[in-house]
């Protein structure tokens, strides 16, 4: 009998997965459709990995 330690089970997400929030990023990273994004963008947890969208309308004063 062996034992396969690069299987992953696949649960239930959290709730807070589901949830788009703003986020600050300094180092370049690669959207959903591939671009490259930094500074103010979208971003959610997949189960896997971080999702990242750009923003394409933000009002500071709105949001405050």
């Amino acid at each position: 009998m062996s034992l396969d330690r690069n299987v992953r089970t696949v649960g239930p997400q959290a709730s807070w997965t589901e949830i788009w929030h703003l986020w600050a990023v300094f180092v370049p990273r690669r959207s959903i459709n591939g671009q490259l994004v930094y500074g103010k963008v979208w971003r959610r947890h997949d189960g896997r990995d971080w999702i990242y969208k750009k923003v394409t309308e933000y009002d500071s004063e709105a949001a405050a």
